[in-house]
């Protein structure tokens, strides 16, 4: 896993270059624990993220994942995308997207109705 970081003033845009599993989860923790105080916004470009488990969710909703900066996702891919889309369809209260993502995803990319 390849974690690229680019700073502009109070924004931080971090992009992982490969899957985010459980293994690739403390480098990307440690990539926004590492982020100076002056910035407030992240910005996790997924555009490189071609895979997605339980561990996307957890670094993106999980315990200190928002409480710092307000947290954004772009580029997401097919499959990251439908995680994100199927965690929010279980349960919304938990898995908020319309904090996540910037834009509304395509249609097409909605889960399928049970």
């Amino acid at each position: 896993m390849n974690i690229i970081t680019t700073l502009d003033g109070p924004t931080a845009r971090i992009s992982p270059r490969g899957e985010i599993d459980f293994d690739a989860l403390p480098p990307l923790r440690a990539a926004a624990d590492a982020l100076p105080p002056q910035v407030t916004d992240v910005q996790w470009d997924l555009s490189h993220t071609p895979f997605m488990d339980i561990a996307g969710l957890h670094l993106l909703f999980g315990p200190g994942s928002g409480s710092r900066h307000r947290t954004t996702v772009t580029g997401l891919r097919d499959q990251p995308l439908w995680l994100l889309l199927t965690a929010a369809d279980v349960n919304p209260a938990v898995f908020d997207l319309a904090r996540l993502l910037p834009d509304v995803p395509p249609a097409r990319f909605r889960p399928a109705a049970a």
